[in-house]
């Protein structure tokens, strides 16, 4: 072979190395968006719980101040 077509080669191992990273990362990332989807709609599920829960806690401890009805 000449020092061309060893060059090409190279090159076409290098560009076969580098296809075969940028899909893997590819994937990756798409796993993590996936991930993060999940988690942010979690988060909002949290969320909206825990506003729900104060607003609970709230009516009970309003009840519980107010005096007896036989005052």
């Amino acid at each position: 072979m000449t020092d061309i077509d060893d060059r090409v080669m190279e090159l076409e191992m290098r560009l076969a190395f580098i296809d075969d990273t940028v899909n893997g990362l590819s994937s990756a990332d798409a796993d993590i968006s996936r991930r993060l989807d999940l988690l942010e709609r979690a988060v909002r599920n949290l969320r909206s719980d825990l506003v729900n829960m104060r607003a609970g806690v709230g009516s009970d401890t309003d009840a519980a101040n107010e005096p007896p009805p036989h005052y």
